[in-house]
């Protein structure tokens, strides 16, 4: 039988994932919650026999399996929280939390409740990482020693709640660069972080108080137990000359690899290997892969699948968020 899934939040992120799973034939789309009833009407009636319900309480009093969850980030702990403690499986958006301690919160909900656990970190799932990744894990690279992460968006975020760091836990780190960490993270097997330095800025100036301003420009350093150190970039509204630089470039004693945004695109991405100064293309656009992270998660659900103790990771990327910060 399928698992029934419910959405709280269907924005046009939530909405997508929804589409995604309903094409995937492989949940239910059983309930939909938004606090703009227009939305919730509008997913409902898209996802046919869905109901519209007006909040996760709501939710939570229907006969589900698991929630699917894409609202304001200062509310994903608490619901993430409140909906495994009703026995739901949770698929939520990154961030999963504002910060490390929160984080882990929410992975010991569901360790206690042993109900399955994801985060919408979809660039693990571009065709061009799994073949960067496939070449580390392969030692096809050698030993990596350095890797270099970028995410400048050109425009930064439209809703005012990502500016306030109590509803955002931050800006474009926490927004951009928990991608970047992920992927580096995830590609290297989760090696622990020796030491961490920073510098973020706000509005070409250095950030005053990581309490109260969100930054937009942020360098961080972080250097590997295993030896290696990652640099990372990432800002809002840089005067890149175009929508997005987005890159994750690995480097070892075998040669190189990295994935690589196209022509400023947030969707289309190459994967190139460097050997000296030749390139191959390992990979090119089209690739569909902004709803894989939920289908897969949605499918692990229909097989049974409990508590994933490989969550945790998303604990240690939080971690290394918050040294970032310097909290």
């Amino acid at each position: 039988m399928k698992p029934r899934l419910g959405f709280l939040g269907v924005g046009w992120i939530g909405r997508h994932r929804m589409e995604c799973i309903a094409k995937s034939g492989v949940a239910t789309i059983a309930a939909v919650a938004d606090e703009n009833p227009e939305a919730a009407a509008t997913a409902a009636a898209v996802a046919d026999a869905a109901i519209a319900a007006p909040s996760i309480d709501d939710l939570l009093a229907h006969d589900l399996d698991g929630l699917v969850i894409a609202t304001p980030s200062a509310l994903h702990a608490d619901q993430s929280a409140a909906a495994l403690a009703s026995g739901l499986a949770v698929f939520c958006q990154k961030p999963l939390a504002r910060s490390g301690e929160e984080t882990w919160r929410v992975i010991g909900a569901a360790r206690a409740a042993n109900r399955l656990l994801g985060v919408d970190l979809s660039y693990r799932h571009t065709r061009g990482m799994e073949c960067v990744r496939r070449l580390v894990q392969e030692d096809e690279l050698g030993s990596v020693y350095a890797v270099d992460l970028t995410f400048h968006n050109a425009y930064g975020p439209d809703k005012a709640w990502f500016y306030d760091r109590k509803l955002s836990g931050g800006g474009c780190v926490i927004d951009l660069g928990i991608h970047l960490v992920d992927l580096a993270m995830w590609t290297l097997d989760f090696p622990r972080v020796a030491d961490v330095t920073s510098r973020l800025w706000s509005k070409g100036a250095a950030l005053r108080s990581t309490e109260h301003e969100v930054e937009d420009y942020a360098v961080a350093r972080l250097d590997l137990e295993t030896g290696a150190t990652i640099t990372l970039t990432c800002s809002w509204n840089l005067p890149a000359g175009r929508d997005a630089l987005i890159s994750a470039s690995f480097y070892g004693t075998k040669g190189g690899a990295a994935l690589r945004n196209v022509n400023g695109s947030f969707y289309d991405f190459t994967a190139e290997r460097y050997r000296g100064t030749s390139t191959e293309t390992l990979c090119a656009p089209p690739d569909d892969w902004g709803g894989r992270a939920a289908v897969d998660w949605a499918a692990r659900l229909a097989s049974g699948t409990r508590f994933d103790p490989s969550v945790e990771h998303i604990g240690d990327v939080a971690d290394a968020l918050d040294r970032i910060y310097g909290r």
